[in-house]
């Protein structure tokens, strides 16, 4: 029986503060380029001030997938927390805006809401200074059972391992879904996560735990410690559930067992922000597989997805994704 909802999330409730840089304000601000470096709440707020003409929206990587979903026509919830201030505000207003069922109770106190500071250089390279805020409060108490019993697929994303109490409700997120029939996509978010709990996520594939691995090609050559990515491949060929890797220009391999698929990217006239394309790659992947498309097709969706949001500032799509993927014959 098709179950309501086609992919629930969860993950950091963060809103995302876009601006247009050079390499000079990276300098003076002291931003390292290209990487995400976590920041406090005095730090954020300095960067905000100094972000020349920044742009205000819904962020969060595992939110941001959930727009790439709704943009598809794709039933979908998040779970996340945020406090009750201006942009804990402006981020439920967006996701309710986008049709994500989105209901998690805001924090009267504590931490303000999270909000990651995104400098964009010329080339579409992104520096990230990200202050968790309320996601830190993220807990168990948070889950809505029930959002997570009636998707098919729960998707979860690496970035909440950093916070011990959002650690502790995505692994009983996984187990409620485990025990309701839904599979576990995991998404390892970062390199550097990678880096840090490597043993927790490799158990948790040993233990099948995830059904659904997404990994670009530095986090996947990370998580196994390899140098090659034919080696990285051939770890999550040996592991069995599926592999979505993502190599930027290179376009994707899927794995699954005996399968393998190359698939290239979908081209794009002006990469003008990377922000977001793992993303809504995952975005284009998790509709196609909700909707019985084979694996292939998938991918296809995937880079579809990629290369919509690259081609822009901004996380998520400014043109709606189900035309597009209807032109490539995905419908």
């Amino acid at each position: 029986m098709t179950k309501p909802l086609n992919v629930t999330a969860v993950g950091s409730a963060i809103v995302d503060v876009i601006a247009t840089v050079d390499d000079r304000f990276l300098l003076a601000n002291s931003v390292a380029k290209g990487v995400m470096t976590l920041v406090d709440e005095h730090r954020a707020q300095t960067l905000h001030a100094a972000l020349p003409r920044p742009k205000e929206i819904a962020g969060g990587s595992a939110a941001n997938t959930m727009a790439g979903l709704a943009s598809l026509g794709a039933r979908g919830a998040f779970l996340g927390k945020v406090k009750h201030d201006r942009l804990g505000e402006l981020f439920a207003s967006d996701m309710s805006a986008i049709g994500v069922r989105y209901h998690t109770k805001k924090a009267e106190g504590g931490p303000g809401t999270g909000c990651c500071l995104i400098a964009v250089t010329p080339e579409g390279e992104r520096s990230m200074s990200t202050y968790l805020g309320a996601n830190l409060e993220f807990s168990e108490s948070d889950l809505d059972g029930r959002d997570i019993e009636e998707a098919e697929v729960l998707y979860i994303e690496g970035y909440l391992w950093d916070a011990p109490l959002a650690r502790e409700a995505c692994l009983k997120a996984i187990a409620i879904a485990k025990h309701a029939g839904t599979k576990v996509a995991f998404t390892i978010s970062d390199p550097f996560v990678a880096g840090r709990y490597r043993q927790d996520f490799l158990e948790m594939m040993s233990g099948r735990n995830f059904d659904i691995l997404f990994a670009n090609e530095e986090e996947a050559k990370s998580l196994f410690e390899v140098e090659a990515f034919d080696d990285a491949l051939q770890r999550v060929h040996d592991w069995g559930g599926i592999g979505a890797l993502t190599r930027s220009e290179k376009g994707c391999v899927i794995a699954r067992d005996g399968e393998v698929h190359v698939i290239d990217a979908a081209p794009v006239a002006r990469v003008v922000d990377t922000t977001g394309a793992g993303d809504q790659f995952a975005a284009g992947f998790l509709y196609g597989l909700t909707k019985g498309k084979p694996l292939s097709d998938c991918g296809r969706l995937g880079t579809i997805a990629a290369a919509e949001v690259i081609s822009h500032l901004g996380a998520r799509p400014e043109t709606s994704l189900k035309p597009l993927a209807a032109q490539a014959g995905l419908l």
